[in-house]
């Protein structure tokens, strides 16, 4: 059994350019990873689960684990002295590490400390995205905007931590998508999925169908087909939605399907946070061989982001699945592009 730690010092050694500041950043993750999914695992016996009655900068409440999450990542990446500062979900701005370490280093951290936050009081599967840029800037100086207002195509490393019936952490360098699942016997993240493989066609589609009248026509039409009948492309397909970016994507990835977050009516931009959550996890999918768009053949880690907290339409999932309702949106919903 191949230890998280083990695997990514067996990668580094892989790579003559590596020189370890990213197997660090790994590390401080992985330590932060472990300390929410301990707290997490208390929920309801302490002061955790709720709303804190303050929104953030999207106009959402955060939740008082939202802000617990982000001061633990924020801790554990400063500690490391390999970033010079992290945006996240939960702040306004961009935080810059300002010590000697820190800003001499190269690397910069863009993540979503606590997906699907409301759902813990229910008991419900939460999760962490995290995204790893080289900065732009000149390192001795303090961290800049434009360090974070990167396309997708340059992150140096991305993943998704899952806090379920176990405890997942999934990442790529960019040579593959890998998981590791936490002994909780030892807290230890131990290699349990190499090279995740997507299927090109999936039977699963995932999307708020609540908020169906506000939908694009194109996605409206894709709906209906994958509620045909046809034996021979083994639809009906299944809904599966909980609300959790993670926990859908990772059922995805695993079974093949879907999942369609669109612009509404009362979200015309879409809802996902390009930075935060969509780059990532593109990064994810592309390097298990599927697909990332806005839905509009327009591959999401070639955006060119305008703004920390930018939202787009997101398509991700089975190649195949992705190409059809392209289709359908290019065919119903170019009007509304």
């Amino acid at each position: 059994m191949i230890t998280l730690g083990e695997y990514i010092i067996k990668k580094q050694h892989e790579s003559p350019e590596a020189t370890g500041e990213l197997s660090s950043i790994l590390g401080a993750i992985r330590l932060a990873t472990k300390v929410v999914n301990r707290d997490i695992n208390k929920a309801g016996l302490v002061d955790i689960i709720g709303a804190t009655g303050v929104e953030n900068v999207q106009g959402e409440v955060q939740q008082k684990m939202d802000l617990y999450a982000n001061d633990v990542f924020k801790a554990a990446l400063e500690a490391r002295g390999e970033v010079c500062g992290v945006a996240t979900e939960e702040e306004d701005e961009f935080v810059s590490f300002d010590d000697q370490r820190c800003i001499n280093s190269k690397y910069v951290v863009l993540m979503d400390p606590l997906d699907g936050s409301s759902n813990i009081d229910v008991n419900v599967s939460v999760g962490t995205i995290f995204s790893i840029y080289r900065r732009i800037s000149e390192p001795g100086q303090p961290v800049t905007l434009e360090d974070f207002l990167q396309p997708g195509t340059e992150q140096v490393a991305a993943g998704y931590v899952i806090y379920g019936s176990s405890t997942m952490l999934v990442y790529t360098t960019g040579y593959g998508t890998h998981g590791f699942t936490c002994d909780p016997s030892l807290g230890t993240f131990y290699l349990s999925h190499e090279n995740m493989k997507i299927p090109d066609a999936g039977s699963i589609y995932s999307i708020n169908e609540g908020n169906y009248l506000k939908f694009p026509q194109g996605v409206k039409k894709y709906l209906k087909y994958c509620q045909e009948i046809d034996g021979p492309t083994n639809r009906p397909y299944t809904s599966r939605y909980i609300g959790s970016l993670v926990s859908d994507f990772h059922r995805n990835l695993l079974k093949g399907g879907i999942y369609i977050y669109p612009s509404t009516a009362s979200a015309p931009k879409g809802k996902l946070r390009l930075l935060y959550e969509c780059n990532p996890m593109a990064f994810l999918i592309e390097q298990a061989g599927g697909r990332a768009t806005d839905g509009f053949n327009r591959r999401i880690m070639e955006l060119k982001p305008t703004e920390l907290h930018q939202r787009v339409p997101f398509f991700c999932g089975s190649s195949k699945m992705v190409d059809k309702v392209e289709t359908m949106m290019e065919e119903y919903s170019s009007e509304e592009k």
